[in-house]
């Protein structure tokens, strides 16, 4: 196959799957906590080297193009999003660093069962404990228990997560975070999963917790739409150099499949 085309046709590809990536953070504008994935590509070895033929004759000037680009594993951001008040007493947000803990009953792939999330929508389940609206699991305090209030009164909860019913303090909000961010993984529903290592490390830090708010998702929509836009002015112009490639082909098989 032409060298040229397959270039381009990687270019295409990974163009192709930004654009899937970045419109999937626009279409979770008003999820709450949601945290963008970044996109990012890397340069692919010749054949020669990337499949470790070091023997092999090959030609160096075309090996100095590259063989185009590959999709590297995204990042994520864990950019502040706007808080957004709700004044629904068991609805929290984190002002700063930091992760609501909850706990999961089916372990993940480490065997861990915490997981961590800023989607701070709580509510009371049926057995009277704290769990998160969306999923049902329990929120987990600073003993990394469960949460049950004593009574049936109001709930207040201070900034440090101490958590008040009719003046005494019961529990307090477990707020966490992981040494380094790039062992968590996600896992929908605005649930982090960390390695065992990461759970292992995790430690208590001084984000603010404010009642009656939750956290917006941390996407800029003017961005989100132009890198949209320009992943997909990168995918049409590669698949313009793949008609051009296809069309020197063509001459190329005509012109000198005739003469000879």
């Amino acid at each position: 196959m032409n060298y040229g085309l397959q270039i381009s046709a990687s270019g295409v590809l990974t163009s192709m799957y930004r654009q899937d990536v970045l419109s999937n953070n626009l279409a979770n504008m008003s999820t709450v906590g949601y945290k963008p994935d970044i996109p990012a590509t890397m340069q692919r070895d010749p054949a020669r080297i990337e499949d470790d033929l070091g023997f092999m004759p090959s030609n160096s000037l075309i090996e100095r193009l590259g063989a185009g680009v590959l999709s590297a594993p995204n990042r994520v951001s864990f950019a502040q999003g706007a808080l957004e008040t709700t004044d629904r007493p068991l609805d929290l947000a984190i002002e700063g660093d930091g992760f609501f803990v909850v706990r999961n009953d089916a372990p993940g792939a480490d065997g861990v069962q915490v997981r961590l999330t800023r989607d701070g929508r709580f509510s009371l389940d049926s057995s009277g404990q704290i769990v998160m609206t969306t999923t049902g699991l329990p929120l987990l305090d600073t003993r990394n228990q469960p949460i049950t209030p004593p009574g049936t009164g109001s709930i207040g909860v201070a900034v440090d997560g101490s958590m008040m019913q009719d003046g005494e303090i019961f529990a307090r909000v477990q707020v966490a975070d992981v040494p380094d961010r790039s062992v968590l993984k996600k896992e929908g529903a605005g649930l982090f999963a960390p390695s065992a290592a990461g759970a292992s490390s995790m430690f208590g830090i001084l984000g603010r917790v404010r009642q009656g708010a939750v956290e917006g998702a941390a996407v800029n929509e003017i961005d989100a739409m132009m890198q949209v836009t320009s992943a997909s002015r990168s995918a049409q112009s590669n698949i313009g150099m793949i008609t051009y490639h296809d069309r020197l082909m063509e001459r190329a098989i005509n012109t000198f499949g005739r003469s000879a």
